[in-house]
């Protein structure tokens, strides 16, 4: 080990290449990751902060935005489970605003109880945009959405389906994929959608305990008619719906795959260069009567090195590259597990390529020395 960074020391400039290979491999694939967590992550906030922890739905509905109507009478089932403490409807579903200047933009509309217990209601939603939310044609927006939907700020108009809606509200963070979120109440959603009173999109429950809440949804899978689950659970699987079946993740996903190939074969080439360069030590290590093993070893510690040290220079990098993304509202979800797994999979790499670098000493010949 400690003749392997010696070696690589000396010959440093022979060994960088691969080292930033290594780094370059790394940041690709947990950047482009992460920035595919964080994208996916947007289609479930109105799940993942509501306070419900069960949701039911239309038989095999696969994510939040692509929920059909249910009767609102199946609210019955829910409340006959001894662990529910609460249940609502909620709406969902895509609409065309009609911008003050300009054409139609897709939307999609999240409807729900506004009182200061409702369960799908978002946090972020205060006491008084509420209130202003009873009123038939109110709507609150995120932020980012203003821009791109024509509008200024509160007080502003615009038209959605034959409907005119005022802004009352402007909430942080809900910037939609599909489509701008439009949070407004259940009336109001069910005048945007044309949907009549004894229809939801989603029925939701709170339970005494959220623990709880997988005995209820099992319970609830007994009818065929509907779907059930428990609010990580359909916060999964919207995720994974827009993850598995969309371009973007395809895209994402096959950017952070080239990025470990390109990685894998300059590390390979790199360390079979290197080691082929060092050939005439090796057969004079082998004239010594130093065993072929040891060599072997020392080319795989080099490799385990070198991804070592593409690691640690990536890792920064890779922390002040999310941070930036954040500050320009890509957000880049970097979890413990992410990292760990970009690691090992940069060192696995880096590991292979050093066996595969192994080939060149195959050529070491002690009669090398003679010529």
């Amino acid at each position: 080990m400690t003749y392997a960074l010696a070696t690589m020391w000396h010959e440093r400039q022979r060994f960088l290449p691969g080292v930033l290979a290594v780094a370059f491999s790394a940041l690709l694939i947990s950047v482009q990751v992460g920035l595919l967590l964080g994208l996916f992550t947007v289609v479930s906030l109105p799940i993942d902060r509501s306070k419900a922890d069960v949701w039911i739905g239309y038989p095999g509905i696969q994510s939040l935005d692509l929920g059909q109507p249910i009767p609102a009478t199946w609210q019955s089932r829910l409340a006959m489970q001894l662990e529910v403490e609460r249940t609502e409807p909620f709406m969902t579903g895509f609409v065309f605003l009609n911008k003050p200047v300009g054409g139609p933009e897709m939307c999609l509309v999240i409807g729900s109880r506004l009182e200061a217990e409702a369960i799908g209601a978002i946090a972020e939603l205060t006491p008084e945009m509420r209130v202003c939310l009873t009123e038939p044609g109110t709507i609150v927006l995120d932020e980012t959405a203003l821009l791109s939907l024509g509008l200024h700020g509160v007080g502003d108009e615009a038209q959605v389906g034959g409907h005119r809606v005022r802004l009352v509200g402007i909430v942080r963070g809900y910037k939609g994929l599909a489509g701008a979120f439009i949070f407004c109440s259940l009336p109001t959603a069910r005048m945007l959608l044309r949907q009549s009173n004894d229809q939801a999109t989603y029925l939701l429950a709170r339970c005494h305990r959220p623990d709880q809440a997988g005995a209820v949804v099992r319970r609830l899978r007994g009818y065929r008619n509907m779907t059930a689950f428990t609010r990580d659970e359909f916060s999964l699987r919207s995720r994974m719906h827009w993850l598995t079946m969309t371009n973007a993740g395809i895209a994402l996903g096959s950017a952070a795959l080239l990025g470990l190939i390109i990685g894998a074969a300059v590390t390979s080439q790199t360390l079979y260069g290197a080691t082929t360069a060092a050939l005439r030590q090796h057969a004079a290590l082998e004239a010594l009567g130093i065993p072929t093993w040891r060599m072997v070893a020392m080319v795989l510690s080099q490799s385990f090195w070198v991804g070592l040290a593409g690691i640690t220079l990536a890792l920064p990098t890779v922390l002040v590259l999310a941070r930036a993304g954040d500050l320009f509202g890509a957000r880049v979800l970097l979890s413990s597990w992410l990292l760990a797994a970009t690691a090992a999979v940069t060192m696995t790499m880096a590991l292979v390529s050093g066996v595969i670098a192994l080939r060149s000493l195959r050529l070491v010949e002690p009669a090398n020395l003679l010529r």
